[in-house]
This record gives C-alpha cells, sequence and structure tokens, in this order.
C-alpha cells in the first residue's frame, strides 16, 4: 500500500502525532485495488473536492482519502456535513477506467451503503437500515451518508469519486438536523476501532463493485431487505415541490417508484419522509 500524508501548514513535522494507526488498518485491509493508494490528511477542505479535481495528481483507481477534518464537508444537495475532528471517518473513493461502473452510478451508491451497513452487522451485530437514496440508519437515527461526484469529458465519465461519511466515536451531536444523528460508539455502548472498521468497509466495497458489475441485481436485493419504507406512505420533497404517495419499490437502476393515484412515478432525487 502506498501512503501520503498531509499535514496542515501550520503543524509542526517533528510532533505530529497520527491518531489514525495507518499500519494497523493496513494490516486488515484485504483489497486488489480498493485503498492501495492511500492519502491521510489532518485537514483538507473536502475529501471529494480534492478528488474530483484532477490536478490534485492522485489518479490511480482505487485511491482513498481520509481527512481528520473537513473545513468545508457537505452530503446531498450541498448540505454541511459536521463531524468531529479525530473521531469519525470521513474518505473518499475514487473510480475510474471502468465503463460498466460509468454507467451505473446509482448502484455504485446502494454498494457504498451496503458496504457501510453489511460492516456494522459484520463486526457489531446491529441491525441497520438503509434510507432512500444514500443514508445508513441505525435505531431509526443517521450513521452514514453518502456523496457521488463526477467528472466528465464530452459524454464520457473520466473519474467518479465516492464520498462517505461515518460517525463513529462522536458522542455528542450539535445543532439541527433532518434526521437526528447517532454514531456506532453510541448504539453499541463501546468505542470502535477505526482502522479496523475502515478496512472492513473497503473490503466490503470492493466485493460489492464486482456485483455491480456481474449481477447487480443482487445490489438490489441486499437494499431492499435492508429497507423499511417500502410499501409506505411517504413525502419525497426535491427542494422545489413536494409530493406524496406510496414507496412502491426501487427499478432497475436504483430510481424510487412512487405510487400515487394517478400513476407511477420515477423519482431520480428528493428527500424522503414517512408520512
Amino acid at each position: 500500500m502506498t501512503v501520503f500524508r498531509f499535514l496542515p501548514i501550520f503543524a509542526f513535522r517533528e510532533k505530529e502525532v497520527f491518531v489514525f494507526n495507518i499500519e494497523a488498518f493496513d494490516i486488515k485491509l484485504n483489497t486488489e485495488f480498493i485503498g492501495r493508494n492511500f492519502v491521510y490528511a489532518e485537514e483538507l477542505s473536502s475529501t471529494n473536492s480534492f478528488l474530483v479535481d484532477k490536478n490534485s495528481n492522485y489518479n490511480n483507481n482505487g485511491t482513498v482519502v481520509l481527512a481528520e477534518k473537513q473545513s468545508a464537508g457537505r452530503g446531498r444537495m450541498d448540505r454541511t456535513w459536521y463531524s468531529q475532528k479525530d473521531q469519525n471517518l470521513t474518505f473518499s473513493i475514487l473510480l475510474k477506467g471502468n465503463k460498466k461502473l460509468n454507467s451505473r452510478i446509482n448502484l455504485i451508491n446502494f454498494a457504498a451503503t451496503l458496504a457501510v451497513a453489511m460492516s456494522i452487522e459484520n463486526l457489531y451485530q446491529q441491525r441497520t437500515h438503509l434510507k432512500w437514496p444514500n443514508d445508513v440508519l441505525l435505531s431509526g437515527k443517521k450513521v452514514s451518508g453518502i456523496l457521488i461526484e463526477s467528472t466528465s469529458s464530452g459524454s464520457r465519465i473520466e473519474r467518479i469519486v465516492v464520498g462517505i461519511g461515518i460517525n463513529v466515536n462522536q458522542s455528542i451531536f450539535q445543532g439541527k438536523f433532518n434526521i437526528e444523528p447517532t454514531s456506532i460508539r453510541n448504539e453499541i455502548n463501546d468505542m470502535v476501532d477505526r482502522e479496523r472498521f475502515l478496512a472492513e468497509v473497503l473490503n466490503n466495497f470492493e466485493w460489492l463493485l464486482n456485483k455491480v458489475t456481474e449481477n447487480g441485481e443482487f445490489i438490489l436485493k441486499e437494499w431492499r431487505e435492508r429497507c423499511n419504507m417500502l410499501g409506505e406512505k411517504i413525502t419525497v420533497s426535491d427542494g422545489t415541490k413536494t409530493q406524496y404517495g406510496i414507496f412502491e419499490d426501487i427499478d432497475d437502476s436504483g430510481f424510487l417508484l412512487l405510487k400515487t393515484k394517478e400513476k407511477v412515478e420515477r423519482i431520480h432525487f428528493g428527500d424522503v419522509s414517512i408520512v
């Protein structure tokens, strides 16, 4: 594994202390390409922005950038993502050079949520639920969110960046949230080994990426099994309008199928809430 470290410009290198133990993480990592180029940063504006920028000079497929703090971290619809330094996992994964993946971005999003959910289930025996399109819930509270961005040249997608934020060891959350937050630590009443957990997520994500290209139905099936909103009366808001109906299903591309009195409508994006 190739590791790069970045520190804030005001840090003294002779005193640098890395809370995240990269060696312990590397021992647990069992992937072929995801995370084999690993960038550790004390602080970045945004791990997604860092990898979306082609001038960052990190172009290897599977590169992972982890930042202990993001000064401008964000989620969907340009919402700010708050994360306590040294307590959680905020990282991004670069995907490029795979035409099959380029045409299945929604399934990549589902694969990322499943990687987080399966890792929590495997390591801590906690029941997870998935909220369309990109949230992982524990006890009905948000523990993780996904943000996927891409760059294109003409009609060709050049790079896909999968941003993942996971509340791991943070115990207190201040502010107003659309969905009440929680952390793995709060749910299991114990500190979480971040190195082990990140390796588990990346291991699962690479395995699930293969499913995206080989057997997309597997991804859809696993996602449906963890979504407890299917069949429920919901509202969907895209910021300009709100629609009401029944969450009938997701289609083969991962879009939400909203059943109203008049028709079944395909929803591409929006915030979903149970009525």
